[in-house]
């Protein structure tokens, strides 16, 4: 019987980040047709152990190695001197252009996978663009879902780490001259904080306008998805992003989703009023009028529209199968 194909996701990350749930929620779909293992730590999956890698490696029997960062790379490229059969692969999940350092290592891989067009374009090597894709037996519609904390009829949310480049500084400037003149409306910030002095920024604005009550600052919670199915509509507000799951799993939850203009994922997954809506982060007049419209009712709710491109076109399938071809013309 013809044995599967080894395929190795690296992972050496403690904190739980987009790249984790990624390997994640695609992980399970390769299963049937690769012998599958992640090599690290931080992330769910069958692992396999450093002995085990070396031994693979110095058996020069061909494998595919997935790796996620620099250090990985660097690890796979060391593999390589010891005389490692592999075919390399380099996932770039930052936005950002890359460093002289970081396109080096990437032009060391034999394929290189771009989350985004423009995260492509930013790039001086070829790649293919496969985008991260949703869970959706866990990112599910799913009615009367209430969530005890916020007393308010509407829940605004914004998920996500705490700091300054996810925008919920800006957010919270525009919202909270909106929110007393709206009583059943509530803001909840949800997330790690990163910085407990931006931390205390927020709450200075949350007391300067008095919204103690209408504003919730919630730290990071396994229980995520009910706070989108709580919710009536998720802002995405970041100045940059690598990917933006936040942003695809909200509209999986059928949530009406309001992102900025042209960050991450956001300008190709977001048809504008037709699966949600953009608006500029350097123009705060275009996401007041977006809330305002939002909390007087006269702005469509789109979340029907934005599961179903979810579900065409952004799912954890869709990534898999997607993957599993650049890795079968690897072999």
């Amino acid at each position: 019987m013809k044995s599967h194909p080894i395929l190795i996701h690296t992972h050496f990350h403690n904190k739980r980040t987009g790249v984790t749930r990624s390997i994640e929620n695609v992980f399970p779909f390769f299963q049937k047709d690769f012998d599958t293992y992640i090599f690290g730590y931080g992330v769910e999956g069958r692992r396999i152990s450093l002995v085990k890698m070396l031994k693979l490696v110095f058996s020069k029997r061909s494998f595919i190695l997935h790796c996620h960062r620099n250090n990985e790379i660097l690890l796979a490229l060391f593999f390589r001197l010891l005389g490692g059969n592999f075919k390399l692969i380099s996932t770039r999940h930052a936005e950002t252009k890359p460093s002289v350092v970081t396109e080096y290592l990437l032009k060391k891989s034999d394929h290189v996978v771009a989350l985004t067009k423009s995260m492509s374009d930013d790039l001086s090597i070829p790649s293919v663009v496969i985008g991260h894709g949703v869970d959706q037996k866990v990112f599910k519609p799913q009615s009367l879902v209430v969530r005890k904390e916020v007393s308010q009829k509407h829940i605004l949310s914004c998920a996500g780490r705490v700091r300054e480049a996810k925008g919920q500084k800006l957010l919270l400037e525009v919202v909270a001259p909106l929110l007393p003149n709206h009583k059943d409306w509530a803001l909840a910030i949800i997330g790690k904080v990163d910085d407990s002095a931006f931390l205390k920024e927020l709450k200075a604005i949350v007391a300067e306008y008095s919204i103690e009550k209408q504003v919730y600052l919630i730290p990071e919670t396994p229980e995520i998805v009910s706070f989108y199915q709580a919710s009536h509509s998720v802002v995405v507000p970041s100045f940059t992003e690598g990917f933006s799951l936040v942003c695809a799993e909200a509209m999986s939850c059928a949530c009406n989703v309001l992102a900025s203009r042209g960050v991450g994922v956001h300008s190709e997954i977001i048809t504008e009023n037709k699966t949600g809506y953009l608006f500029d982060v350097e123009n705060r007049g275009e996401l007041e009028g977006l809330l305002s419209k939002l909390f007087k009712g006269e702005l469509k709710h789109l979340g029907e529209a934005a599961q179903k491109e979810v579900s065409e076109k952004w799912s954890s399938k869709i990534e898999a199968c997607n993957l599993m071809k650049l890795y079968s013309s690897s072999i």
